[in-house]
C-alpha cells in the first residue's frame, strides 16, 4: 500500500492575494488537508523563503532577480515577511512539516527529498499555487524521482485559467492523475 503526503504549496499570504479570484480555493484546500490528516497522511508545507539580502538569487534568474531587487531586508520571501506567512486558513498543525525551498520547485535548495524518504513516502498529492510554477515543476521532478503522482486541480491556481486547464487537463495526466478534491476525499474514505 502506497505511503503518500500532501504536499501544499507556496500557499502564502502575498502569493493567496495576488491569485484571490477563486473565494472557494482557501475551503476546498483546507478540507483536503483535514482528510489528509484524518487519514494519517503527511502533511507537507513547502514556502519560498530567502535570508535577508537575497543572497541565493543570481542576477540571471529572470524569476527571482525582481523579487530580489525590491524585497529589501524583510520583504520579497525573506524570513520575518508578512507575506511569507503561510495563509492562516490553512496555518500548519502540530504533526504537519514546513519545508522552505529556494527555487520554483518544492525540491530546489530544500530538504523536502530527505524528510519524504525518512518518512518512506512514495506517492505525492501535488496542491499549490502556480499551477504553472510550483506544481508543473515539482510534479516534474517528482516524477523523475519516482514518486506516484495524484494532482487535486481545483486545489491548484494559475493566474490564467487556460494555462491552469491545459496543464490539468493535458499536461498533468501524461505523469499524474488528476482529479478533483471531492473525488480524492472520497476516495480516501474507501
Amino acid at each position: 500500500m502506497p505511503k503518500s503526503a500532501l504536499l501544499v504549496m507556496d500557499v502564502q499570504q502575498d502569493i493567496v492575494e495576488r491569485h484571490s479570484s477563486d473565494a472557494g480555493y482557501l475551503p476546498r484546500l483546507g478540507g483536503a488537508i483535514d482528510a489528509a490528516r484524518a487519514a494519517g497522511l503527511l502533511v507537507v508545507y513547502v514556502v519560498i523563503g530567502f535570508r535577508p539580502g537575497h543572497p541565493e538569487v543570481s542576477p540571471r534568474n529572470k524569476t527571482f532577480r525582481a523579487l530580489a531587487a525590491g524585497g529589501g531586508a524583510t520583504g520579497g520571501f525573506v524570513e520575518g515577511d508578512p507575506g511569507a506567512r503561510i495563509h492562516p486558513e490553512v496555518r500548519p498543525r502540530d504533526g504537519d512539516i514546513v519545508v522552505t525551498k529556494k527555487r520554483v520547485s518544492a525540491f530546489a535548495g530544500s530538504d523536502l527529498a530527505m524528510v519524504l524518504g525518512a518518512a518512506g513516502t512514495d506517492s505525492l498529492v501535488l496542491t499549490g499555487i502556480a499551477a504553472s510554477g510550483v506544481v508543473l515543476s515539482t510534479l516534474r521532478q517528482a516524477a523523475d524521482l519516482d514518486f506516484g503522482l495524484t494532482v487535486l486541480e481545483d486545489c491548484c491556481l494559475d493566474a490564467d485559467p487556460e494555462v491552469h486547464r491545459v496543464l490539468t487537463e493535458k499536461v498533468f495526466p501524461r505523469q499524474a492523475d488528476v482529479v478533483t478534491t471531492e473525488k480524492w476525499v472520497a476516495d480516501l474514505g474507501r
